[in-house]
């Protein structure tokens, strides 16, 4: 798996202590994981780095957690990433508000770390299901992460590892329309320059390459945005 498709942990924790033992134990998992330490800047790292999970303390400086929760779920186009509130208010109220306010799973202090690495697993599964090897299916598209097989109307089809990830990524979020650079951290990371045309190409490509003889093409460009699945 390279770097690109490990899936990456935000922890969100201002006691040096929590956040030096969740980064250990995660990248011990085989996460990559990125910290913050407050509000503020758990909301730049979330625009910058677009973690998978982001595991959430409601007890923040400047901003609380429960704050950049709401702000997360409410702000367009915002983080796809599942949030698990991590706090120690365990009231039965607190739970409903954190899960209401947008999380999608609730923790309380002390937790065992053991379960707080399954719950993250098990929203993992939600979130990008091709990092924990789920087939997805979409329409007459089936795709295998295990295997790296795609097959249309139960015909194999070759793809490139650019066009496998493009693939995936369209597939996992059935529907929603990815902007050329969305695309372009997704598939090629942030680290990597490339420009967006390269999207284009590549797009095109896998276009081609998943093509039936009368059936419609599966992949759809939405003017002035980017591209979508069905």
């Amino acid at each position: 798996m390279s770097r690109t498709d490990t899936p990456l942990v935000l922890v969100v924790d201002d006691e040096p202590a929590q956040r030096a033992l969740l980064s250990y134990n995660l990248e011990a998992s085989g996460f990559r994981v990125a910290l913050a330490e407050d509000g503020e800047e758990a909301l730049l790292k979330i625009a910058e780095d677009a973690p998978d999970v982001i595991l959430l303390d409601w007890m923040l400086p400047h901003v609380s957690g429960i704050e950049v929760c709401r702000r997360i779920k409410t702000q367009k186009g915002g983080s796809d990433a599942a949030i698990i509130m991590v706090s120690a208010r365990s009231d039965e109220s607190d739970r409903v508000r954190g899960l209401e306010t947008g999380a999608d799973d609730y923790i309380t202090k002390p937790y065992s770390v053991t379960e707080l690495l399954a719950r993250v697993r098990a929203n993992l599964r939600r979130v990008r299901p091709v990092q924990a090897g789920q087939v997805l299916e979409v329409g007459d598209l089936r795709l295998d992460p295990e295997t790296h097989r795609v097959s249309r109307a139960g015909q194999a089809i070759h793809l490139g590892p650019t066009e496998f990830r493009l693939l995936s990524a369209l597939m996992e979020r059935q529907g929603k329309v990815w902007t050329r650079e969305a695309l372009l951290d997704r598939v090629w990371g942030r680290d990597i320059y490339v420009d967006t045309r390269t999207v284009d190409v590549h797009i095109g490509r896998l276009r081609k390459a998943i093509g039936v003889a009368g059936a419609p093409d599966p992949i759809r460009t939405v003017r002035g945005a980017g591209y979508a699945l069905g």
